[in-house]
């Protein structure tokens, strides 16, 4: 949109000192802060343009009922450095003290944030349990990082801020960008943008909150997206470093994928001041009511648990659907899935792939139904049962390894005897994704557990069958929230601090301040008082685990179920791991780790490609690794390079041998080569082919991303220093690798499903923008021949395997011809002459290796619907090229 448009719709706006200031109002503006008059006001995040990223889009209206400061300019390397050589040791090398910060993290953005709010005396508006540091002092991940927006302490400012003050100051023409900044950073305020400096120009900003996706609604107080499976964070405005022409208001990314811990160049950051109560998220779906909030973490958990596969599942009572959340995912987050269904009683599966719930919660008569679906995002495969009455299901794999779902006809209380005694238990056995066959098992509604010598039930009495008859246990005290472990053949359950707990526990206790165990024949083991301030509610024994563990709500002294904890049953401790205001009835799955075979391995290094820390977007090729591995006896063709290699070969439909696509983004042809030499062709035994992207344009940085691997996760080196298993594996490796940290899930299945291709949306080419320098193969002429010396000494060792090579030339915006680039980071189209030659060159003297080029110096065919943008392919174009790949292979490998 203009800046016009903008012009007129914000015309209203205060970005400067204002007399009707509203919430939000200091009797002091901050120093090198302005003031901003939000309130009743409004801005738009997003675009509807047709040449928008995806991410970007649509259009969306943020409403604010609040005030705010924003700081005039991007924080100073004077400044950052006072602070933060104190509260963290990371000092910056700056030319001048006056110039933006930047080659600093989100993670970096926000200790500043604290730190300068500590430092004139006020609370601070995120809080963490744990740092980690890379080794140049920038924080790479803070632990349970939360953002407490009704804090008044110094932040990043979200992108709906952003926005409302760029919009009033927006002047591209007037900014540091790379037509006049000599690719270099500039002091601030060297060009004003009105009031304030540098939104559209000198560096990329970091603001607050993730780079989820939008809708077309409205949203008050918007702060920011629960994030995609990269965990990619949004960065605002331009940089000089960027063309003008691609600057613009709406952009939310960079080149390459910003995660948290990732650092730039050119990004930096400039603070805000302002609190305000009611932020609301936004997911894929809808703006998050009732939102609940991730208080643990991935290593949290997996400390507890032992693994990376475990989930919980609840109801949000708020809205009353199933949320879960995938606890090895690095990208924690509660999923909620939406529909008409009223969600009580949430059970997830042996093997964690579905979930059964019934629509009626214990203690209340009446029908009931039962039903079970998928647990992802979507809910699919909605089955319900087909009974008069089905409720509160139990999974249970039998003693011949059936699965079935055990169920009651009615949830009521079991405190009468003839009225419980009318009721009755089942079974329905569950295979193949698909209800079955229906059987009664018991008189009575035992709905805490059935085992093979044990049932029981709760809802007023604690009642249980054992023997062949129905006995109440506890002393007939009132108990609910039983649960039978069938594992320990033990029974948890919650009491009204009646007699006979207090004499167990020595202590008087309130109602459901305990959670209890029994065993088998109901005599008292066990109890656990529930953290200072709460009561239990809703406790259950962990699923499908032989830890000593359970689940429960913690319930505050205003009645409200406000978090879901995991509670060891052995020492009473308690782990957070969401936090909401009315979560019911928990279900927590665990899968344990594959068993280690050979303790020679260092479990702290060995077949560990990710860490949590890492950046996110290494999440892919930890998962390429594992399929490497996993797969290395049935590769026959590999594809490697860059995320043009990732998002443009179906690996599926290669027909002239088995092939698995190892592209990924953040790559170089020294990286691709690396792995190529080291891993495919010391392990890859029937490998006849390599498919390799010619990147020209990314050769700029030909020596600078390898060191990278080493420093993300010790797998990398672990392998180096065993001079990559050209020996053979050792026991245990492969189960190393599939129990190391997974990062993203919904990320990985896609991966996984599609032999390493991403196929991507078709938006088309948008327009040739170009990044970076692209004369850099002038200002140093050893890139390129650099570049061909690795490549012809790769091929000399492929001839010697007898194995073909080849390399595919990626097509890119047509209309670069129209530019002096080459493509999106050059080189400029006079250095090509220089490739070309090169290029024939090798194909002379080495005649396993051809170039596919389909760039065509931009006379390619491959049309907008091909595109996923200036540079990538869709998945339309990339199942033609695809076809074409194929070709060549099947021709030279039939010969």
């Amino acid at each position: 949109m203009k800046f016009w448009i903008f012009a007129i719709l914000f015309a209203l706006l205060s970005c400067s000192d204002d007399e009707s200031r509203g919430s939000g109002y200091l009797e002091e503006t901050p120093k090198g802060f302005s003031f901003v008059k939000a309130s009743n006001e409004f801005s738009y995040v997003g675009s509807n343009l047709d040449e928008a990223h995806s991410m970007d889009k649509p259009q969306m209206k943020v409403t604010f009922d609040y005030d705010f400061y924003m700081g005039i300019h991007e924080v100073i390397c004077k400044d950052f450095n006072h602070l933060m050589k104190y509260e963290t040791g990371l000092v910056l090398s700056c030319e001048n003290d006056s110039l933006p910060v930047f080659n600093v993290t989100y993670f970096d953005a926000i200790l500043y944030a604290n730190a300068k709010s500590k430092s004139e005396g006020l609370d601070t508006v995120y809080t963490y349990t744990g740092k980690s540091f890379d080794k140049d002092s920038n924080c790479i991940f803070l632990e349970k990082l939360n953002f407490y927006s009704e804090v008044d302490g110094y932040r990043l400012p979200t992108e709906a801020e952003w926005i409302l003050v760029a919009s009033k100051n927006w002047n591209v023409e007037n900014s540091w960008h790379s037509d006049n900044s000599d690719f270099v950073p500039h002091k601030v305020c060297e060009k004003k943008e009105g009031v304030f400096c540098d939104l559209a120009g000198n560096m990329l900003e970091w603001v607050e909150g993730y780079r989820g996706t939008f809708k077309d609604t409205t949203i008050n107080n918007f702060i920011g997206g629960l994030g995609n499976s990269v965990g990619e964070r949004v960065v605002k405005g331009g940089s000089y470093t960027k063309d003008k022409e691609v600057i613009n208001l709406h952009s939310r990314g960079d080149i390459y994928a910003v995660t948290s811990s990732t650092k730039g160049d050119y990004i930096g950051f400039r603070l805000a001041r302002g609190s305000f109560k009611n932020p609301n998220f936004f997911d894929e779906e809808s703006v998050k009511e009732g939102f609940v909030t991730v208080k643990t973490s991935v290593s949290e958990m997996y400390n507890a648990l032992g693994t990376y596969s475990s989930k919980l599942a609840f109801r949000n009572d708020i809205t009353g659907n199933l949320s879960y959340v995938e606890l090895g995912d690095g990208i924690l987050r509660v999923i909620e899935i939406k529909d008409t269904i009223d969600v009580y009683h949430v059970e997830i599966s042996p093997d964690g792939e579905w979930v059964a719930f019934s629509d009626r919660f214990e203690g209340i008569g009446g029908k009931s139904n039962l039903y079970v679906r998928r647990l992802n995002s979507i809910g699919s495969d909605l089955q319900k049962l087909d009974v008069e009455s089905g409720a509160i299901p139990r999974w249970r794999i039998l003693e011949n390894g059936d699965t079935v779902i055990v169920f009651v006809s009615s949830a009521i209380s079991n405190k009468e005897s003839n009225n419980f005694n009318k009721e009755a238990t089942y079974q329905v056995s569950f295979k193949g994704g698909k209800l079955g066959d229906v059987t009664k098992i018991l008189d009575g509604n035992y709905h805490g557990g059935v085992s093979h010598d044990l049932a029981v039930t709760g809802s007023t009495l604690l009642r249980a069958y054992v023997n062949g008859k129905d006995e109440v246990w506890y002393n007939s005290e009132q108990a609910c929230n039983v649960s039978l472990s069938n594992y320990y053949n033990q029974v948890m359950f919650l009491d009204f601090g009646g007699n006979t707990g207090r004499e167990f526990a020595k202590e008087t206790y309130r109602t459901h301040e305990r959670i209890l165990i029994a065993d088998s024949i109901g005599n008292l083991i066990k109890t656990v008082k529930a953290p200072a301030g709460y009561t239990f509610d809703h406790s259950e024994w962990i699923l499908n685990s032989k830890m000593y563990k359970g689940v429960a709500t913690l319930t505050d002294v205003n009645g409200r179920h406000s978090k879901i904890v995991l509670v060891d049953l052995k020492d009473s401790s308690t782990i957070e791991m969401v936090e909401g205001e009315e979560l019911w009835h928990p279900s927590l799955w665990v899968k344990e780790a594959e068993k280690i075979e050979n303790s020679n391995l260092n479990l702290d290094s060995a077949g560990i490609y990710l860490l949590e820390s890492s950046p996110g977007f290494f999440g892919n090729m930890r998962t390429k690794m594992e399929m490497f591995w996993n797969l290395k006896d049935h590769i026959e063709i590999l594809a490697m390079g860059s995320s043009r290699t990732e998002m443009g070969v179906v690996a599926h439909n290669i027909k002239s041998g088995y092939t698995l696509n190892m592209g990924h983004t953040n790559n170089t042809l020294e990286v691709t080569l690396y792995f190529g030499k080291n891993y495919a062709f010391n392990h890859i035994k029937n490998l006849k082919a390599i498919i390799i992207s010619m990147d020209f344009d990314v050769w700029r940085g030909f020596d600078l991303i390898l060191p990278h691997y080493f420093n993300i996760a010790p797998g990398y080196k672990y392998d180096l220093d065993h001079d990559f298993w050209k020996e053979g594996l050792p026991k245990g490796f492969t189960n190393a690798v599939k129990n190391s940290y997974p990062g993203s899930l919904s990320e990985r299945r896609i991966t996984m499903d599609n032999l390493g291709f991403t196929p991507l949306e078709s938006y088309g080419w948008g327009i040739p923008a170009i990044e970076g320098n692209a004369a850099w193969a002038e200002d140093d002429p050893t890139i390129i021949p650099w570049s061909i010396q690795i490549l012809d000494e790769f091929l000399k060792e492929a001839k010697e395997k007898n194995i073909f090579v080849l390399g595919v030339v990626f097509p890119q915006n047509p209309k670069y011809k129209n530019t002096e680039s080459w493509g999106k980071y050059g080189p400029l189209r006079r250095n090509m002459a220089q490739i070309k030659d090169s290029l024939e060159a090798l194909m002379s003297r080495h005649d396993h290796f051809k170039i596919l080029n389909e760039n065509k110096m931009g006379d390619h065919d491959y049309s907008g619907m091909d595109a996923f943008n200036m540079d990538h392919l869709s998945e339309s174009g990339a199942i033609r090229i695809t076809a074409k790949i194929d070709s060549v292979l099947k021709e030279i490998l039939d010969k």
